[in-house]
């Protein structure tokens, strides 16, 4: 059958018969299908180790792996079913040769001279790969490191802090105060704040606390050339006022931080231990150390003591004087301070309680409470400072418990350095500090650093198990050890453009780049796994025609051989390459919410799926030839694995 299409196909306008171009699909696609049908299988299971995150980065990249692996399952059984099916339907028709088609004879005439060049220059080849890899290592150690990359929410979370014993009224004027200067801003479309905490148990912000929401202009409004961090640095230098503590971040980001970690910004240091005031003095040293250090911004410590609180002392002689009991001097207290339940009204379905107590001007300040007026039996009304010491002292505005100890927080964010190197630089300051502590007081690394160390563990565990399962996968494709190893070894040349991409564009480390090399992993082997095919499929036919034995082949006709196997198959390959290239590139170019996670991801699938081409396209067939080379050598016989499945 072979032998009459290629005694025919030289004919122009030649159709060839239906029982020759069934026999010729089927014996095409059964060549193809089970290579095609395990690096499908394989990219499926090298993405399955994703499930394995866990907390955030899984809630966010578990969809993900589910529309992958459904997506690839589905492709995995179209391409033994429906495909050969719509090829015996499409390809009809007079058919010519593979040199008739530009592309093919384009792609061959430049490919041909290369491969025959490293072939020649094998050691300088592979020697030229080496050092490439070895570069991309220690430029991937150099890259900075965070938990994930920061999603551009399209607005910003200003979170001042006051001093604790801050008054209702100056808290009102300093929000307004500070709204109107950050509508200065032309960048800023609406600002909003709000101090305390609302009406629900969920929020425990104190007064001293300031919320304010800042929505911005679309980019294309904002003046040429300014970025978001210069906004933030902008209003930062026109918000510096005597007894506030600016803080930056983004509204869901920091309702996640709070509520995952129980820290509000990127990165908080715990201090816990048995006393509130040495946890602040502890607490005020971390502060003093990390003050000026590179990237850590809006350093503040959470205030464990300041708190103001009236203390009324009944003076039992005065009232035993005056025939009061303390019942009587509290109960004034309680309806001028707190307020007294009067009844109870119901409206509709609802109910409300009616409470008195007296007016703000009688209560809102010591004067005044000292003038309260205790009603007495004999001496008519008296002032309360007549049967009770009311004075200010100073406490705890509010006691933050974690693990059944006591607990202070330094809090800080890290702008324009990434969060790994900021941390550890920290943590190395700190570790003299550390030593020093008491019995009963240790130091936590809180916020995004504690997901960042988390899901690095993880990682650590998940790369392993990701190799293996390629490894394991391709030997059942390949029933061969050597071939599976060989088909392995693309892996770590597809590190070398990931790691240049990331290092072009100045991306960190992160949970998002780390699924993306997860990704890269299947795209390369799924393009080695067509390279091997074809080239055993020449030993096939080299054994064929000249036999199996070194009296019979010569190092030259295996060299050709080799060559004819990686260049006349050359179209399918650079489709494999280019399919994923022209899905992931345009991404690079994306904007939007969204953009700032996905670009992680890509960039190293978009630079190692061109080295792993590469190194697949010149080097495998040399690595190739190189094996059989030596198995002729040793054995007197070449391996020749089925290729025809």
């Amino acid at each position: 059958m072979t032998k009459l299409f290629n005694k025919l196909r030289g004919k122009d306008n030649y159709r060839i018969p239906e029982l020759v171009r069934m026999q010729i699909i089927e014996k095409a696609c059964k060549q193809v299908s089970r290579g095609v049908f395990f690096s499908t299988i394989i990219i499926i299971t090298s993405f399955l180790p994703v499930f394995l995150l866990t907390g955030q980065e899984g809630k966010l990249f578990h969809p993900l792996a589910f529309t992958k692996t459904f997506i690839m399952v589905v492709d995995a059984v179209l391409v033994i079913t429906l495909a050969p099916v719509l090829i015996s339907f499409f390809m009809k028709g007079r058919f010519r040769p593979e040199t008739a088609n530009p592309v093919n004879r384009f792609l061959e005439r430049i490919y041909e001279p290369v491969i025959r060049a490293c072939i020649k220059w094998r050691k300088t080849t592979i020697a030229i790969n080496i050092i490439a890899l070895a570069i991309s290592i220690p430029l991937l150690m150099s890259l900075g490191r965070e938990f994930m990359p920061p999603l551009d929410e399209g607005s910003l979370l200003f979170m001042p802090v006051t001093l604790p014993d801050v008054s209702n009224s100056e808290v009102k004027r300093i929000l307004q105060v500070q709204d109107k200067i950050i509508k200065t801003v032309p960048e800023v479309k609406n600002v909003l704040g709000k101090a305390g905490r609302a009406n629900t148990a969920t929020d425990n912000s104190p007064i001293s606390m300031i919320e304010t929401i800042i929505l911005l202009k679309p980019q294309a409004e904002w003046r040429p050339g300014i970025t978001k961090n210069d906004i933030i640095n902008e209003l930062n230098n026109k918000l510096q006022i005597p007894g506030v503590t600016n803080g930056w971040t983004q509204p869901i980001i920091n309702r996640i931080n709070m509520l995952s970690t129980g820290i509000r910004t990127d990165v908080g240091v715990k201090v816990y231990g048995q006393n509130l005031d040495t946890i602040y003095a502890f607490a005020q040293t971390i502060k003093k150390q990390l003050e000026g250090m590179d990237g850590v911004k809006d350093l503040y410590v959470e205030p464990i003591t300041g708190g103001k609180y009236i203390d009324i002392h009944i003076k039992r002689d005065e009232i035993s004087r005056y025939g009061l009991s303390v019942d009587d001097v509290n109960r004034v207290i309680e309806i001028a301070l707190g307020g007294m339940k009067l009844t109870t009204t119901v409206e509709g379905r609802q109910r409300f309680s009616v409470n008195a107590r007296f007016g703000q001007d009688f209560r809102n300040n010591l004067t005044a409470l000292k003038r309260l007026q205790v009603q007495t039996m004999n001496y008519g009304p008296v002032p309360l400072e007549a049967v009770a010491d009311v004075t200010i002292a100073e406490g705890p505005p509010m006691i933050n418990s974690e693990n059944a100890m006591l607990r202070g927080t330094v809090l800080f964010n890290v702008r324009e350095r990434d969060l790994g190197s900021t941390v550890n630089e920290a943590r190395e300051k700190l570790d003299a500090m550390i030593s020093k502590l008491p019995k009963g007081y240790y130091l936590e690394w809180s916020g995004q650093y504690e997901n960042l160390i988390r899901s690095e563990r993880t990682l650590k565990t998940i790369l392993p198990l990701v190799l293996l399962i390629i490894f394991i996968s391709m030997y059942f494709a390949f029933h061969s050890a050597r071939e599976a190893f060989l088909s392995l070894i693309t892996i770590p040349f597809a590190l070398i453009g990931g790691a240049y991409m990331i290092w072009i564009w100045d991306v960190n480390l992160s949970v998002a780049v780390a699924v993306g090399f997860i990704a890269l992993f299947g795209l390369a082997v799924e393009t080695g796994i067509v390279m091997v095919i074809y080239l055993n499929d020449a030993m096939q036919q080299l054994v064929a025609k000249k036999g199996n034995s070194r009296e019979t082949i010569t190092n030259e006709e295996l060299r050709e051989q080799v060559i004819a196997g990686a260049a006349k198959r050359l179209r399918p390959k650079i489709m494999t390459v280019c399919v994923s290239l022209f899905a992931l590139v345009p991404i690079l170019w994306s904007h939007g919410v969204g953009s700032d996670v996905m670009k992680p991801i890509v960039l190293p699938m978009v630079g190692g799926v061109l080295t792993s081409a590469t190194h697949i396209l010149l080097v495998t067939p040399l690595i190739f030839l190189m094996a059989k080379e030596y198995e002729l050598r040793r054995h007197g016989k070449i391996e020749v694995l089925e290729a025809k499945h």
